[in-house]
């Protein structure tokens, strides 16, 4: 009896761990992904909140706000075409205690072309994002070689 007392308080403490948001937040950020794919800027910035944070894997770079975030997905959007993330898992994400709190996390890979080149890239990715009251995305980062992307895919340069 002590035994099944104790399977029914870990089931019940586990429950409790939940966010009722993470499923639409979920839906979110792998709607941001598919419509970076389509190079859907508007639709891309409807999932945004103007107070957004970003942080990117590039080397050196700072903190984004709003416009720089937007010009972000406006450059990727020139440089390259095919653009495709493939999840290798989706994630929630948890506060300081370890209390889910509705983000989100990725890893996957993103494939596509560099525009300028027509050099294909394959490279692998950590992405999160952290979400306001309204659904959007308050707060993103990744982690990855943004920039060894860049080189690698950058035209070939003649001496």
């Amino acid at each position: 009896m002590k035994k099944l007392l104790f399977i029914i308080s870990i089931l019940f403490i586990y429950g409790c761990n939940t966010n009722p948001n993470y499923e639409r937040n979920l839906a979110t950020a792998k709607k941001l992904f598919e419509l970076h794919g389509e190079e859907d800027l508007d639709g891309q910035i409807a999932l945004i909140s103007d107070k957004i944070q970003s942080n990117s894997s590039m080397y050196g770079s700072e903190t984004a706000g709003y416009d720089q975030y937007v010009n972000m997905l406006k450059g990727y959007h020139a440089a390259f075409d095919d653009i495709k993330y493939t999840a290798d898992i989706w994630l929630p994400g948890t506060d300081s205690l370890g209390n889910l709190d509705g983000s989100v996390r990725t890893y996957g890979t993103w494939t596509g072309k560099n525009t300028a080149s027509g050099k294909n890239f394959e490279v692998h990715m950590y992405h999160y994002f952290t979400f306001n009251d309204e659904g959007k995305i308050i707060n993103s980062g990744d982690y990855g070689d943004a920039t060894g992307l860049m080189l690698a895919v950058a035209p070939d340069t003649t001496e």
